[in-house]
């Protein structure tokens, strides 16, 4: 029986075995079991991005939610972007306008550069300033060998997947002043490759280079660029993504025993967009329930 008020990490949240629970690509929070946790009972602001204002890339559930929601509660007002679950982006636009901050979701496909673009005028103009950029969403399917890669599955992921983040980087660098900050979300794949994600696993690999150079030419005018690179998180990703056998003991191989919550990995992502982190540049933290260590 998990105990949620327990200090100790290993119980704090749901561990295996979960239930066999298929989905279509990109998945649903509403029908995942356990549900998912955000920090909508848990996070405490304290006013670190007050006057701020963020663009959270696929923020409508998962990792994405959960950012979004930290940094509403810490003051800023949030844009953020999604494929096109709608129910689960309302959900996120009314936690933020919960938080008394102003919301601004926009539905795309970010494999399209002038997408990219468009998005962040878009917020530049209804906010009127970009401060944070974090650069999120990701497409990701499970294959069984190489051959049964699509030419098309695997161009649409690195357009999505790395292509995107240069888009979004290169439209909203010239804007976001100096003390503002990119992060960018590579993977325990990128270190750590998983067989069945080849595609995936290598889209993640080159954020974390991308992340570095990057981080070199933005501190020149005074842009923090960083990385996190979570490990097993429970998402609607992974029900709709992963073979359906693997599902029940997801996140049985961490140190922890367990899958990351979306609510681990915000206050993250609230750290590295705030001032406590300003001799923080070109890193990557990994977040992975020790998976990065065995």
């Amino acid at each position: 029986m998990t105990d949620q008020t327990s200090e100790d990490p290993r119980y704090r949240y749901p561990q295996p075995d979960f239930a066999e629970q298929p989905q279509p690509i990109p998945g649903r929070e509403r029908e995942m079991t356990p549900q998912p946790d955000h920090g909508e009972e848990s996070y405490v602001g304290n006013n670190r991005l007050k006057g701020k204002v963020a663009l959270v890339t696929g923020g409508d559930s998962g990792i994405g939610r959960a950012i979004a929601l930290a940094y509403a509660r810490e003051g800023a007002d949030v844009a953020f972007t999604y494929l096109d679950e709608d129910v689960d982006a309302r959900t996120t636009e009314q936690l933020i306008l919960n938080a008394g901050q102003r919301a601004l979701p926009m539905k795309l496909d970010q494999s399209s550069r002038k997408a990219c673009d468009e998005v962040v005028d878009v917020c530049l103009s209804q906010f009127g300033r970009l401060d944070i950029l974090v650069n999120n969403a990701a497409f990701q399917k499970s294959y069984e060998q190489l051959e049964d890669i699509p030419d098309e599955e695997l161009t649409y992921t690195f357009s999505t997947n790395i292509e995107a983040f240069f888009y979004f980087c290169r439209a909203a660098l010239r804007h976001i002043p100096p003390g503002g900050s990119i992060i960018n979300t590579t993977s325990i794949q990128a270190f750590a490759p998983s067989i069945h994600l080849a595609p995936y696993a290598a889209t993640k690999a080159a954020i974390a280079n991308f992340t570095l150079s990057l981080a070199a030419e933005g501190i020149k005018r005074g842009v923090r660029v960083n990385g996190v690179a979570p490990g097993p998180v429970w998402t609607p990703l992974i029900p709709a993504t992963i073979p359906e056998d693997k599902v029940p003991q997801f996140g049985a191989n961490t140190l922890l025993g367990r899958p990351a919550q979306p609510a681990e990995l915000a206050p993250t992502y609230v750290f590295l967009a705030s001032p406590e982190a300003s001799y923080v540049v070109g890193e990557i933290y990994g977040v992975t329930g020790g998976r990065m260590h065995i």
